[in-house]
């Protein structure tokens, strides 16, 4: 009986390590979409692409890992926010406040930063996109 649960177990452990987790509280998620508003929620890994995010409230959140691809994030404050390894590919964050946000490891190729704030802004090993002009 004990080899059999322990067989059993050794086939079943390899599945269960290659599921994919979800880390984001669903909650926060749906607060995000109807109302634009989640200072310090935790989007951590959440699936947010071609979002239409325009002026939402996002200081202070986690959105580590988030897949924000190709989102609309025109206006958004999204100050101190944790965007580490965040995919932003193509996103639309015109005017969007990003200061003191850290987007280390963030793919921001293609984005649209015009007007961005990106005072003191954590860019460590972020893949920026080509049109990015410092002062």
């Amino acid at each position: 009986m004990k080899l059999k649960f322990l067989a059993a177990a050794a086939l079943l452990l390899p599945v269960g390590l290659v599921a994919p987790v979800r880390a984001e509280n669903p909650a926060h998620v749906r607060r995000l979409i109807e109302t634009k508003q989640c200072q310090n929620c935790d989007l951590k890994g959440a699936n947010l692409v071609s979002a239409h995010l325009t002026g939402a409230d996002l200081r202070g959140a986690n959105l580590q890992g988030a897949n924000l691809a190709n989102a609309n994030l025109e206006g958004a404050d999204l100050t101190q926010a944790n965007l580490e390894k965040a995919n932003l590919t193509g996103v639309f964050a015109n005017s969007a406040d990003l200061q003191q946000a850290d987007l280390s490891s963030a793919n921001l190729r293609e984005a649209n930063l015009i007007n961005a704030n990106l005072k003191d802004a954590a860019l460590d090993n972020a893949i920026l996109p080509n049109n990015v002009k410092w002062d």
